[in-house]
């Protein structure tokens, strides 16, 4: 039997300051350490600051867990030694009196299986490493500070995991959710990271560090779970450590052993009181939550009959469900979601790609009801589409310029059909003992147009020449 228990940190990067100073929360904008101050880089005397709209922020991913959320929280520092952490502890949150964290135990359903969360707990991030040199001999270390403080939500699980694939199903829905929520975007460098525990029957926990991806960490489990099989089929113990992800070769590597919780002499932060939240706060977090993934796509499938794996991809993604909500009309809502899943998902996949987009909600609007009005083909829309992405020009000025307007005319219609008639006799005379292959008849009037004949109209002049009914 394998257990696979997660440990996610996520940042909290919707945030405008760091959680206990007021430098930026954002440090990825900043030179080398630009981002810092007295308290950053924890110099004598210098005082931390609890930001409260980290705490509310936190409270509210609790919620989405559905985690209790206690009324008063506590702060300790936890002590140990590394480069990357200046005040040589780090201010975090511990169960030692009662939960005390800003997230009790809770769960979340993946699939049809229940992943229980253990608590939330409302921390600072550390600074960061970077290595140089071309080989091991010469590799130096530096640090940069600028990342120290950020507000960092960690999300601790049972190890209810049992297959390194579920443990990506969960990420996955835990990455839509954060996101979802308004609090995070965890496609931002080193926003979302995750290390994950590794026992089979019999053996002790593996700690598994410093993975890149999710992708990454799918594979380190799998890796690490081979790995203490073949110990134990050979009867070598398997030692309780820390191991680290070496991406190069794909492998798990010992790190160090495991740290026990009294190692780190954890005990109350002095500098910070008992933070109390008030029920009240509580329910008014609530009341201001965003409507949950599970509730949208619902949603889009009773109202607007949009099918169901549609619903799920466009209720996944906040970037197209917000778009999507600014755009429709109860009359265009299908046909957008057509075009967001079918064409503009392929056109704007990366954060860069949809930063430099010009496409907006009326941009869609105005191309779903094109489509539906029978002004612009579903082909001829992915052309414009392409050049609003591009340019942000009007649709109309697109349609114009690229010559995208429907063939709608009925005599010039009439006289492309009747050119096809005439290149394809066999397909005519099969048309008639079976209707399916009209079809073929109305696709090469397609390609015959450059994908602009009014589909609608050309299925009814293609009947009436050849005579089928």
């Amino acid at each position: 039997m394998t257990m696979i228990g997660l440990e996610i940190h996520c940042q909290l990067t919707n945030l405008q300051s760091k959680l206990f100073c007021s430098c930026k929360a954002n440090y990825r904008e900043f030179e080398i350490n630009e981002n810092i101050c007295p308290i950053c880089i924890g110099l004598p005397g210098s005082l931390p600051r609890l930001n409260k709209e980290a705490v509310k922020k936190a409270t509210i991913i609790a919620m989405a867990l559905n985690c209790s959320t206690p009324e008063k929280i506590a702060f300790f520092r936890k002590n140990y030694f590394y480069p990357d952490l200046p005040k040589n502890f780090q201010i975090t949150q511990l169960n030692i009196y009662g939960d005390t964290s800003v997230g009790g135990p809770g769960s979340i359903m993946v699939g049809d299986k229940k992943i229980r969360i253990t608590r939330i707990q409302l921390e600072e991030d550390p600074g960061r490493l970077i290595y140089e040199g071309s080989s091991s001999k010469n590799q130096i270390t530096l640090v940069d500070y600028n990342r120290a403080g950020t507000p960092l939500v960690e999300i601790v699980t049972e190890p209810d995991f049992e297959t390194p694939k579920e443990v990506r199903d969960f990420l996955n829905i835990l990455s839509d959710l954060l996101e979802n929520l308004g609090v995070a975007d965890p496609s931002l460098e080193g926003a979302m990271r995750a290390d994950a525990n590794v026992s089979i029957k019999g053996g002790k926990k593996v700690e598994i560090k410093n993975i890149g991806s999710f992708h990454d960490l799918e594979k380190a489990v799998h890796f690490e779970i081979t790995r203490q099989e073949s110990l134990s089929s050979r009867n070598i113990p398997i030692i309780q450590e820390t191991r680290h992800w070496d991406d190069k070769r794909k492998i798990t590597v010992s790190a160090r052993s495991k740290e026990e919780e009294l190692d780190y002499r954890y005990f109350l932060e002095g500098d910070i009181p008992w933070i109390k939240i008030d029920p009240q706060i509580q329910e008014q977090l609530k009341s201001e939550m965003p409507e949950s993934i599970s509730s949208k796509k619902e949603r889009y499938v009773s109202k607007y009959n949009i099918p169901s794996q549609v619903a799920d991809v466009l209720s996944s993604d906040k970037f197209y469900s917000d778009l999507f909500e600014e755009s429709h009309t109860e009359k265009t809502a299908k046909e957008i979601a057509n075009i967001i899943t079918t064409d503009l998902m392929g056109l704007v996949d990366t954060r860069e790609k949809r930063e430099s987009s010009k496409l907006t909600a009326t941009h869609l609007r105005e191309l779903s009801e094109s489509i539906q009005s029978g002004k612009i083909s579903r082909s001829s829309s992915k052309n414009a589409l392409y050049e609003i992405v591009k340019t942000g020009k009007e649709l109309s000025t697109i349609i114009s310029e690229l010559d995208l307007g429907n063939v709608s005319d009925a005599s010039e219609l009439s006289g492309i059909i009747q050119q096809v008639i005439s290149e394809e006799p066999q397909a005519v005379e099969q048309a008639k003992t079976n209707p399916q292959t009209i079809n073929y008849l109305v696709g090469k009037v397609m390609q015959k147009t450059k994908g602009k004949a009014d589909p609608a109209l050309t299925l009814d002049l293609l009947k009436k020449q050849i005579d089928v009914p």
